[in-house]
């Protein structure tokens, strides 16, 4: 369906963006979302507004040098929460060789550690601001 989208489109100059984007397709991407979220997955449809459809989709979590990848199947990604949109490298490497994968209870328990981290750090300068150190 995707490919007579295209063809059509191929006869009318202003769709140029579709003949672009059809050589993703079937390319593993990595979608970065609006609230910092890292997805990666196969495009299988997008629209003039940037919603996304990802097959395959998983969801990457990075806390210090610990990354999980979370499946999720298939994914509709409404476009106003796309920030970026890449294509990954399959011939080199995702990650650097310093970060381990762990399973999802042991990323869960290390973003719950550095949310504790940042709050506390928060709360330790609002405690300081009669200091006035700016």
């Amino acid at each position: 369906m995707h490919l007579v989208l295209c063809v059509l489109a191929l006869e009318n100059k202003y769709h140029r963006t579709c003949i672009r984007a059809f050589i993703y397709f079937a390319e593993k991407l990595l979608v970065l979302l609006r609230d910092g979220r890292k997805l990666l997955g196969l495009l299988r449809s997008f629209d003039q507004f940037a919603n996304v459809v990802l097959e395959g989709a998983c969801e990457r979590v990075i806390v210090g040098n610990l990354y999980c990848d979370i499946p999720l199947g298939l994914y509709v990604i409404r476009g106003e929460n796309v920030v970026l949109i890449g294509e990954l490298d399959l011939e080199k490497e995702e990650l650097p060789s310093h970060m381990t994968a762990v399973s999802a209870a042991e990323i869960k328990r290390a973003q719950k550690a550095e949310r504790e981290a940042t709050d506390l750090k928060g709360s330790m300068r609002k405690r300081m601001e009669f200091l006035d150190f700016d």
